[in-house]
């Protein structure tokens, strides 16, 4: 809203800066007594009237029309970025950490089985993912192969970390350091064997940061194959993760 406010006020002044000279050479036009002299000055003042135009032109129009295709390419290149992170971990780590969801019986229900994936059953699954708790427990399941998951993963994180790309999209750098952040604290611990109830909370919390900024990231990633890449959309559906009985053979 700021950035918004400045291009509106930067041009209401170039407009402003315009107008003294436009009144300068109707001045001129109107008084002075030599023809010659009259042209020269209406000439002068005339293009100093529409230096501040040009610049608009230049700067605000064109500047800003070159601006959004570039940032059309770079979303273009992000969305490549974040496919290669669902097809390498990111949908695989869906179903690990479903597992350790105290309600993730109510996930699997409402994305499981045949679903239309209208746009209406977008916002409907927005919805439902904003009023779940995702209350992972890191207790109702094994931590060593998730641990070992991403650990064998550990050197992609890095390099996703590593493009920049990315820096345009806050919520997916927020999510690869969720995840990273929970990849180094599994890695850490050799073994999850006698570890105080402490400690399990605590490994709890950085799966629920992780798993809830995965699962808003997945549904914005299914939406955009949606429109764009119905082929690819097509595969995401039938490796969907929350689905048991989801098979990647087309029936």
């Amino acid at each position: 809203m700021n950035g918004q406010r400045w291009y509106i006020l930067a041009a209401g002044g170039l407009v402003l800066a315009s107008v003294p000279f436009f009144f300068l050479e109707y001045l001129v036009l109107e008084g002075a007594r030599s023809e010659g002299t009259k042209w020269v000055f209406a000439g002068l003042f005339g293009g100093l009237a529409f230096l501040p135009l040009q610049v608009l032109l230049v700067t605000f129009v064109i500047d800003r029309l070159l601006a959004r295709r570039e940032k059309a390419a770079m979303l273009k290149k992000m969305n490549m970025v974040i496919g290669v992170f669902f097809s390498e971990a990111g949908t695989r780590l869906l179903a690990f950490l479903c597992a350790f969801d105290e309600e993730g019986e109510a996930l699997r229900e409402a994305f499981s089985g045949g679903r239309e994936w209208s746009p209406a059953e977008f916002d409907r699954l927005r919805a439902l993912a904003g009023k779940h708790g995702f209350r992972t427990e890191s207790r109702r399941g094994e931590l060593e192969p998730l641990r070992d998951f991403l650990r064998e993963r550990r050197d992609f994180l890095l390099g996703l970390l590593e493009n920049p790309n990315l820096l345009e999209h806050e919520s997916f750098t927020d999510l690869l350091w969720a995840v990273f952040h929970l990849a180094e604290e599994l890695t850490h611990r050799e073994s999850f064997a006698g570890l105080p109830p402490s400690d399990l909370t605590h490994l709890s919390g950085d799966m629920r940061r992780a798993y809830a900024l995965l699962f808003s990231e997945w549904i914005s990633y299914l939406s955009h194959l949606r429109e764009d890449y119905p082929y690819l959309f097509s595969l995401a559906v039938r490796t969907n993760p929350f689905d048991r009985d989801a098979s990647v053979v087309v029936r």
